[in-house]
């Protein structure tokens, strides 16, 4: 197993401009705006951040915050990362509709799909992971709860140029999908997983990280297999050790052979090249 850090590095149409005192500056296309970032403990570059908005975290009673934007921002906007086209908004979670940090496996796994491969993207949301695999020529299975972040990722694939690309665009509950899938007899050459700490299914299934993230592993090690390429897991529960969901990995995905590395997920600031950690994260790769 080998412990490392993967940093997202800034690309034309998003950037971490600054950030500090609990908050940051980024980029989105034209647009840049301020978040709480809680991990940002340090003493921002700049004190004078001219932004088109910023999200004002506040109660769970009060929706837990809301933005606050100029009035020349518009209710979405389109993004691209290299091939894929996507739309970002300000949505009530407080993220843009993306996780940019996920780009610092993007480019890898692409380079795993190059050739053809089957993929399934659990927990997919608006499916830019999905894009990136289907435009380096996979098909890919990309399954969500949410009705809404499946269309979304729809109308991305429609951004991007790609409607005659193989997705297969699937509303279930993650575990119960994966379950029917083992008892198919399925396989992938590469597996994504993105669970929440918590969350809810199409028919009100309850969603748990610490109880249910020992199954999805077994799950996703029963649709792998010899000819397999890799498995992406990554975790924003941030009690949660790296070096615990790695031995979980390694103990699910035993037999495979292969490589495992884990560790945190990271953005670079632009300011002054400062690592921002976001997440943690394990990959098994085929040697």
């Amino acid at each position: 197993m080998d412990l490392t850090a993967l940093t997202a590095e800034p690309w034309p149409d998003y950037g971490l401009i600054d950030c500090g005192h609990g908050r940051k500056l980024e980029r989105y296309g034209l647009y840049r705006f301020i978040r709480p970032e809680p991990q940002a403990l340090w003493t921002p570059a700049s004190s004078d951040w001219q932004a088109d908005g910023e999200f004002v975290g506040g109660s769970d009673e009060d929706g837990g915050g809301r933005w606050h934007l100029t009035p020349t921002v518009p209710p979405s906007w389109p993004l691209a990362y290299g091939p894929v086209r996507f739309a970002a908004s300000n949505t009530p979670f407080r993220h843009l509709g993306f996780f940019p940090d996920m780009a610092c496996h993007w480019d890898w796994m692409a380079a795993r799909c190059a050739g053809g491969a089957s993929v399934l993207n659990g927990f997919g949301y608006t499916g830019v992971g999905s894009l990136v695999c289907a435009a380096a020529g996979a098909s890919v299975t990309h399954l969500d709860a949410s009705k809404k972040a499946v269309s979304a990722a729809a109308e991305n694939q429609r951004l991007s140029g790609l409607a005659d690309a193989p997705i297969r665009w699937v509303v279930d509950d993650a575990l119960k999908f994966l379950r029917r899938e083992v008892r198919r007899g399925r396989r992938y050459d590469g597996i994504i997983l993105d669970p929440p700490k918590y969350g809810r299914g199409p028919d009100s299934e309850v969603w748990e990280l610490y109880r249910d993230l020992p199954e999805l592993m077994a799950l996703a090690r029963a649709l792998l297999d010899e000819r397999s390429r890799f498995l992406v897991l990554t975790v924003y529960a941030i009690r949660l050790s790296a070096v615990a969901i790695a031995e979980l990995a390694a103990e699910a995905l035993g037999g495979l052979g292969g490589r495992i590395t884990a560790g945190e997920m990271t953005i670079r600031e632009e300011a002054r090249g400062r690592l921002l950690p976001t997440a943690i994260f394990v990959r098994w790769e085929r040697d």
